[in-house]
């Protein structure tokens, strides 16, 4: 069988199976389920999970990139808001769930899960660590440190910020990490600064301007950076301008773009919890 990605072609090739949803349910996720229950309770077949994110427009992706809600600290540091935790009774044994209602919607972790992302450290409820967000090295946006927590001055020039794709001053990004202090597995987020986001909750209305405020602050929206089709970590936002994707968010191994102006609930399959016993 020929390779449909040959090297000399400079585009990434992948094995198929790696990437989430159903195709890793069954490797290793009911060890972690078990202690923590991260997944739906709903039975067997797990259960119909509700999301919000970012609208995927191009390309192979098969749905939106979920976004993570945030807050700001008093002192102006940027952080992830991870769901309350409770306890709750499943099949005679006491589990921990993360799940709380917020903007309308129930937020939980099963949102989160697929490419693998599920059995990250970061992820379980008995993580030890906190919410900030921080930055990362190797970075495509050359503005930003390579270390150290996200702060909303290092953002002041969103209103004019531009490099050399798409529109000047509709959004400074970042891109960083979450849960991910000494872990084995680092949970990518995309964070962007805009306008265009404070404008369409002043201005718009309905089910997904009410999560944008309650999910979004000062301009601030973040997004788990994992793409839906092969779990590539996208290059950015405003990242390149290859089939119209200068004002949105880029995967540059097989070209699905996001908008993260456009925010949309998804629905899918949550995994099944482990088996009794």
């Amino acid at each position: 069988m020929s390779d449909k990605y040959p090297e000399s072609s400079g585009r990434r090739r992948f094995v198929k199976g790696v990437v989430g949803s159903a195709a890793v349910a069954g490797v290793g996720t009911a060890s972690i389920a078990a202690v923590d229950a991260i997944t739906n309770p709903t039975g067997a077949g797990g259960g119909s999970t509700q999301y919000f994110g970012v609208e995927n427009t191009a390309g192979p992706a098969p749905r939106a990139m979920p976004m993570v809600p945030l807050e700001t600290d008093e002192e102006g540091y940027l952080r992830g808001v991870y769901p309350e935790i409770k306890e709750e009774e499943q099949a005679g044994q006491t589990v921990q769930v993360a799940r709380e209602e917020l903007g309308g919607i129930t937020y939980e972790i099963d949102w989160f899960q697929y490419c693998g992302v599920q059995e990250y450290q970061g992820l379980q409820p008995s993580y030890d660590g906190d919410n900030y967000f921080r930055y990362t090295g190797g970075s495509t946006y050359d503005w930003q440190p390579s270390s150290g927590r996200m702060h909303v001055d290092d953002f002041d020039d969103y209103e004019s910020w531009a490099n050399d794709y798409g529109e000047a001053g509709i959004g400074k990004p970042a891109k960083g990490t979450w849960r991910s202090q000494d872990t084995d597995n680092n949970i990518p987020v995309q964070i962007i600064r805009s306008s265009v986001l404070e404008d369409k909750i002043a201005e718009e209305s309905g089910e997904a301007i009410d999560w944008l405020e309650a999910a979004t602050e000062d301009g601030f929206m973040a997004i788990l950076n994992k793409c839906t089709h092969f779990c590539c970590a996208p290059s950015g936002f405003r990242s390149s301008n290859y089939g119209g994707a200068g004002d949105k968010i880029y995967c540059q191994c097989h070209q699905s773009i996001y908008d993260p102006y456009s925010i949309v609930k998804r629905r899918f399959v949550a995994f099944p919890r482990p088996e009794d016993g």
